[in-house]
């Protein structure tokens, strides 16, 4: 149906990855691995804090979150690829395509100020360790998650509405694996002056702001640490802080990097690079560097796991 020079559009095309036909199986199998290793290790997380009491606190219950966070913002995108990487027609409809924009969009949110919450909470357990059972009550946890799914609604909901309004020309392909905003909006022949406004203001509340809350965070623990004359105590807070720190400038940086500070040169492989990592490889790092490190996680598993094994020979 035309309208002018506008057209209609009920479904846009996914070109993907710019992968070789000849090496398509191998990146599906990579790809695929990828994801199912995402999924078993962040419900393993979820399972083992839920399961062991030990783990019952504000430190894992954020964790936990974090962990059904990155389980699904994979899930948006990474099944949609997969199927897309058989498919010959990689194609997404309309409303499937503003569904994936909003749920991308939500899940991304929300780990930022997860992110958040978790360094607030080993700031406080570090920097006033007496106070830390009164200060992280298990009222204000709960009070800082719901708060994060709640800001993330409202900021998925409205760039989602936004995204709505605009009108689509007859060009309906989308040069990245999922329906990224940044790729929908070149493709609008509306004016989207308000979007780009939008995306500038919230973005500095999502990404810009936790972005400084977390590394000033980290940098009074650093300073905390630096005061006890620890030798062990101090390499121990610095490696914990430096695997924190080096998923967030993944996650961040590549994140304002596309988003907040886009060149007008940048290249659609170098693009879709950058999402690649914060899509795909973040979420799957995450259950290693914050969790199967951990002396905790890991008691956790093996006492399960004895658990289960003398349950079993029991049951013969």
């Amino acid at each position: 149906m035309k309208m002018g020079n506008q057209s209609i559009v009920s479904e846009f095309l996914l070109l993907g990855l710019p992968i070789e036909p000849d090496q398509r199986a191998l990146f599906y199998a990579l790809f695929l691995a990828m994801y199912l290793t995402t999924v078993l290790g962040n419900l393993l997380i979820i399972l083992l804090i839920h399961l062991d009491s030990h783990l019952h606190t504000p430190m894992y219950f954020f964790l936990s979150n974090l962990s059904f966070s990155d389980l699904c913002f994979s899930s948006v995108t990474m099944p949609e690829l997969l199927q897309n990487m058989r498919s010959q027609v990689p194609s997404i409809p309309y409303a499937g395509c503003l569904t994936q924009m909003y749920f991308f969009l939500f899940f991304a949110d929300l780990e930022s100020f997860l992110l958040v919450a978790m360094a607030y909470d080993r700031y406080v357990a570090i920097c006033f360790p007496l106070h830390y059972t009164t200060i992280m009550s298990p009222k204000l946890c709960v009070s800082l998650v719901a708060l994060s799914w709640v800001l993330t609604t409202f900021i998925s909901l409205l760039h989602t509405l936004l995204t709505a309004q605009l009108s689509f020309c007859a060009d309906n392909v989308i040069p990245h694996f999922f329906c990224d905003m940044s790729a929908l909006l070149k493709l609008a022949c509306s004016d989207i002056q308000i979007n780009e406004m939008i995306i500038f203001i919230l973005g500095g509340l999502v990404i810009i702001v936790p972005f400084l809350l977390i590394f000033l965070s980290y940098a009074r623990i650093v300073s905390s640490i630096l005061k006890v004359p620890s030798a062990r105590g101090i390499r121990k807070a610095f490696s914990t802080c430096g695997s924190h720190l080096s998923v967030v400038s993944l996650f961040y940086g590549t994140i304002i990097g596309l988003y907040l500070c886009p060149s007008t040169n940048n290249s659609t492989i170098k693009e879709m690079t950058l999402a690649v990592m914060y899509t795909m490889v973040t979420p799957m790092l995450n259950p290693f560097i914050y969790s199967l490190r951990n002396q905790d996680i890991r008691g956790a598993l093996r006492k399960i796991f004895l658990k289960w094994t003398i349950q079993f020979f029991l049951g013969q």
